[in-house]
């Protein structure tokens, strides 16, 4: 069930996400090399309802220096649904992936009013 107050703690934590992330592209817009790193990373999702992912795929594009690339749907009991985000200012997979497990888990805190299961504990050791 929707906790109202989760959901709303949830909103101002992106909100403070954009500013960061407009913050990093600023800067690595003003300085001389920048630093980005881009890449592109599969994430297996815990989310499992169509307004789950729609809000999570949502709040990553919103948040600059990450977007959404591609979606692929579940195929079952077997894979979960899963994104390709493209990250710019991550030093590593695991870094951009840790960062993207934190905000589903945020997301799914909310939306459920219980956090869920760690990702590593669902996805195996590759998962952060």
């Amino acid at each position: 069930m929707v906790n109202p107050l989760r959901l709303i703690g949830y909103f101002l934590w992106i909100g403070k996400e954009i500013v960061s992330g407009t913050v990093d592209i600023v800067v690595a817009l003003i300085t001389p090399r920048g630093y980005s790193s881009p890449m592109i990373v599969q994430l297996p999702l815990r989310c499992t309802t169509d307004l789950e992912i729609a809000m999570f795929a949502s709040s990553i594009t919103i948040t600059p220096g990450t977007l959404v690339a591609a979606i692929a749907a579940s195929d079952g009991a077997e894979d979960p649904p899963t994104l390709f985000v493209h990250a710019l200012f991550s030093d590593s997979e695991e870094e951009a992936m840790d960062g993207l497990y934190d905000m589903e888990a945020r997301l799914l805190t909310a939306m459920r009013g219980k956090p869920p299961r760690p990702a590593v504990e669902v996805f195996g050791s590759g998962a952060s």
